[in-house]
């Protein structure tokens, strides 16, 4: 298999494993899928790792693989295309990209559907897919406009252009970076942190941000509200509720 799942202590870690560059194929695009609806029904995964190790994320598509393929072929792959990372972005727990090397194409794309992203030093992003006469097609035409803003969105996708890490994080298209060894360490660390918290919780919260930037506040309002009040059948809501009154805040411990 070139994507694995191991899962230790409420962490999952999403490996791609397609060396040399973990070109994503239509192979890896369905075990993605796979697997992110594995995690999505496993209760023991509370909060999720992406990682293609310490040389590269993904540096794109298998242009190979999609040399070969005429009009008629892409419009029946493009839909399971956007699905696999769909499935991905839709994992209802804390999902951080742990980013080393170069994130191009479809593995920019990748880590735009993690709820946080962690870049090395040595980190490469960029959607070059106009260089092929061609546009993102994975999502990231849409989830990097969310994430960065149109114009500077378009800067990208229009250009074509690599950004190192120190600029990817001044355009907020990473969260954080640290030194190239550190990166899985450190995005595997904030998933662990996450792992301790209240699944329901974060799910809700996670749902109530998506929502919300997919649609009008109004009804961003409606999810939100319904959750909110939602949360009050919980056991973690009582617990936590209950750990504030009696020892101060920041300490209750969560199943």
């Amino acid at each position: 298999m070139t994507v694995h799942l191991e899962v230790a202590e409420g962490v999952g870690t999403l490996r791609l494993d397609r060396p040399p560059m973990n070109a994503l194929d239509a192979a890896m695009q369905d075990r993605l899928k796979e697997l992110a609806e594995e995690i999505t029904r496993r209760d023991d995964v509370r909060a999720v790792v992406v990682h293609g190790g310490e040389k590269v994320f993904a540096a794109g598509a298998d242009i190979k693989e999609m040399q070969a393929m005429d009009h008629t072929a892409m419009v029946l792959r493009a839909r399971a295309l956007q699905d696999s990372f769909t499935a991905v972005a839709r994992i209802p727990k804390p999902v951080v990209a742990a980013v080393a090397g170069y994130a191009l194409g479809g593995g920019c794309e990748l880590a735009l559907c993690a709820d946080f992203r962690i870049a090395g030093e040595s980190a490469r992003l960029g959607q070059p897919e106009i260089l092929l006469g061609l546009i993102p097609g994975a999502g990231g035409t849409q989830r990097l406009a969310r994430l960065i803003g149109p114009s500077r969105a378009k800067d990208l996708i229009f250009t074509g252009r690599q950004v190192k890490a120190d600029e990817a994080l001044a355009l907020g298209l990473v969260d954080r970076v640290v030194p190239a060894a550190e990166v899985y360490e450190q995005a595997h660390a904030w998933a662990a942190r996450l792992a301790k918290g209240p699944a329901i919780a974060l799910r809700a919260a996670k749902e109530a941000v998506d929502t919300g930037l997919e649609t009008d506040i109004d009804t961003g309002l409606t999810v939100e509200r319904n959750w909110f009040a939602g949360l009050f059948a919980t056991e973690d809501r009582e617990r936590g509720v209950r750990s504030f009154v009696e020892d101060g805040p920041g300490k209750a411990r969560f199943l």
